[in-house]
């Protein structure tokens, strides 16, 4: 299971040893596991010859083609999730736009993933965003890059809302970093060679990354006065802070 984030028990993978020891063991076994589904997203993206053009899958599309088992799960223990929704951006989770009827070209952003399983991996990721940000505030900052501000809000959505989030904004789901693709570049070398002191060079480039956006994300946020404290029952957007 996915959501196992309660599960006692030591991580299992090197990459695990990059991650403060004060996690619960569950968060980073889910993390794993959710980032070879996003590396075989990744990988079945990239073969698509017309899909919307990147230059992280076009110029890496041979490395891709090489991500075997064995090296995706090498890649996948990166201390950090390898996608990314705009977790660092408050403003997309405080008011997302409900969906409208005919209003198909209002989207802010061009989809990333055209491939089917690209549905089910936005779903487990919106998923688990929303489960650390309600259970382990600092996880998700640590993994996901996701500040407080964010976090509050996130965490007020209940589990129909996020999963409905999911459906109707796919178009948030991106590879982190998508221009940056040396960073993948490494990645993908050090996991398909094996090389542990590669691997390592790649993960902690990532996690340099991660620290430096850290100090960029928005400080705080706070709720407008009159703002309900819970979300509504029905989804059409979070209550307004």
């Amino acid at each position: 299971m996915l959501l196992h984030c309660e599960r006692e028990g030591g991580p299992s993978d090197d990459g695990a040893t990059l991650a403060a020891g004060w996690l619960r063991a569950g968060a980073l076994d889910s993390l794993l596991e959710l980032n070879e589904l996003c590396l075989s997203l990744l990988a079945e993206q990239a073969a698509v010859r017309c899909g919307p053009p990147s230059g992280l899958l076009q110029q890496l599309s041979e490395l891709w083609q090489r991500l075997d088992g064995a090296s995706r799960q090498r890649a996948a223990a990166c201390p950090y999730l390898l996608l990314d929704a705009g977790f660092a951006d408050p403003l997309r989770w405080q008011m997302p736009p409900a969906p409208q009827v005919g209003d198909a070209g209002g989207n802010r952003y061009t989809c990333y993933f055209t491939v089917p399983a690209a549905a089910e991996v936005a779903r487990l990721v919106f998923i688990y965003a929303w489960h650390l940000a309600r259970s382990q505030a600092a996880a998700a900052r640590l993994l996901l890059g996701m500040p407080e501000s964010s976090a509050a809000l996130i965490a007020r959505y209940t589990l129909r809302q996020i999963q409905t989030l999911a459906e109707n904004h796919l178009d948030w789901l991106r590879p982190r970093w998508p221009a940056r693709v040396q960073v993948w570049r490494e990645l993908l070398l050090a996991a398909t060679s094996g090389e542990v002191a590669a691997l390592e060079r790649a993960r902690l480039w990532g996690l340099t990354l991660l620290a430096a956006e850290a100090r960029l994300a928005p400080a705080a946020w706070a709720p407008r006065a009159g703002a309900r404290a819970e979300p509504s029952r029905h989804f059409t957007a979070p209550p307004s802070p």
